[in-house]
């Protein structure tokens, strides 16, 4: 599984999905320009000590990561999707993108892949759901239709 931040612009958001992409096996792909610095306190601290655990790629920009991956399989997370997240079949090297926490993805990638855009189920009021738990929300699902793939699925033994 892949976990794309197009643009992320708080720190901490981004070291949760860090973190979340750190337990899970999940790669995660950052696509610049980033809001912050890599080096930020509040990343690491988000993220703790899992980042020797992390796969993480960075792309200059959404044009050369779409070039990267141009048989990639993508689903966009946002509140204008079309299909609820979890009426999709995730397949377990597909691409989950998510855009900034200000403005979500742009619009003229959203009309390009509309047909692969998901949403979360949420009040009508709310503008949308944090980006870190949108991110869990999704990633979760797609690694249960996979059967959680290389995750320890039995109780911690020192319970």
């Amino acid at each position: 599984m892949h976990l794309v931040l197009v643009e992320p612009e708080i720190p901490a958001n981004t070291g949760n999905v860090a973190r979340t992409c750190a337990v899970t096996g999940a790669e995660l792909h950052l696509v610049k320009p980033l809001g912050f610095s890599v080096d930020d306190k509040h990343l690491k601290r988000a993220g703790l000590d899992y980042w020797h655990l992390l796969t993480i790629h960075y792309h200059d920009n959404l044009d050369d990561f779409f070039k990267a991956y141009p048989d990639g399989r993508f689903h966009l997370a946002t509140t204008r999707g079309g299909r609820v997240y979890t009426e999709v079949q995730y397949g377990p090297d597909d691409f989950l993108l998510f855009g900034k926490e200000t403005a979500g993805l742009p619009k003229d990638i959203l009309r390009r892949y509309q047909d692969y855009c998901i949403r979360i189920p949420m009040l009508s009021e709310a503008r949308s759901l944090n980006l870190s738990n949108s991110v869990a929300v999704i990633l979760f699902e797609a690694l249960r239709q996979n059967g959680f793939p290389g995750l320890r699925q039995t109780a911690a033994e020192h319970l």
